[in-house]
């Protein structure tokens, strides 16, 4: 079992950065895929990026060169850095672990980028 917490969401002028947070306690972190998601209002939850065990990254084309995953095994936390914010990513994220059939979310933490 593994829990996942994700913080750092809020309010933001377009063009500007916010940095996510997901903490994860209940297993062996390091050996987890994490990946940061995200759900607009009437539409499908979408990944954002994602980061496997071994550190190898990708990301949706709409978030490409803004925003960067990370991952720090040994604080158990997996980051997404989110520079030049637009209005479209306003959205609530959150965080995924998987590994083989497990799969874990977090409850969600909302960013809004308006002016």
């Amino acid at each position: 079992q593994v829990q996942l917490v994700e913080s750092g969401g809020g309010l933001v002028q377009p063009g500007g950065s916010l940095r996510l947070s997901c903490a994860a306690s209940g297993s062996i972190f390091s050996i987890y895929a994490m990946g940061w998601y995200r759900q607009a209002p009437g539409k499908q939850r979408e990944l954002v990026a994602a980061i496997t065990s071994g550190g190898s990254t990708n990301y949706a084309d709409s978030v490409k060169g803004r925003f960067t995953i990370s991952r720090d095994n040994a604080k158990n936390t997996v980051y997404l850095q989110m520079n030049s914010l637009k209005p479209e990513d306003t959205a609530v994220y959150y965080c995924n672990a998987a590994w083989g059939p497990y799969d874990y979310w977090g409850q969600g933490t909302q960013v809004t980028v308006s002016s």
